[in-house]
């Protein structure tokens, strides 16, 4: 999967890039991936079998008049694209988790999406002073710019060696 930056992209590459380098205030938008049915249908199959998500007739009489994908496979395609191109690979701790998750838009066959992400606050960790803390939001749009996902994960992060 190739995807790339959509606009400004940070200043040093991503196996360059220390908790110095996540300025609050900053936007980046990274795609595309686009989203095949038989990619919908195996992954709902495996993870999230409700008929909305693996039964083409099911879906086609549902409340969303056709096949839509899980939030969990539009979470994994968000992953993927904050992996290869937000995450520091060498400065990237665990998150402790998201807050307000939301899947406003349903992820169709032959969707294209992109990704933005916002930094919303960093700051210096008060118990450990080798680690920063950024919280970012996170929205997943379609090629027609609807919005398919938001949440506002928070990021621990190395600062750079001194």
């Amino acid at each position: 999967m190739q995807t790339r930056a959509l606009g400004a992209d940070f200043g040093v590459g991503i196996g360059e890039r220390w908790f110095e380098d996540y300025h609050a205030g900053a936007v980046y938008e990274y795609g595309y991936v686009s989203v095949s049915a038989d990619d919908m249908l195996e992954f709902a199959r495996r993870f999230d079998p409700q008929p909305i998500h693996t039964d083409l007739a099911y879906a086609a009489g549902g409340p969303f008049h056709g096949l839509i994908a899980s939030g969990w496979h539009t979470s994994g395609i968000f992953m993927r694209l904050f992996a290869d191109h937000y995450l520091s690979k060498v400065a990237s701790l665990a998150s402790p988790g998201v807050d307000e998750l939301r899947w406003p838009h349903p992820v169709r066959p032959d969707d294209r999406l992109r990704l933005r992400v916002r930094v919303l606050e960093t700051r210096a960790s008060r118990s450990r002073p080798g680690q920063g803390i950024v919280k970012i939001r996170v929205s997943t749009f379609n090629q027609h710019g609807d919005t398919v996902q938001t949440f506002e994960p928070t990021l621990f992060v190395d600062r750079r060696p001194q």
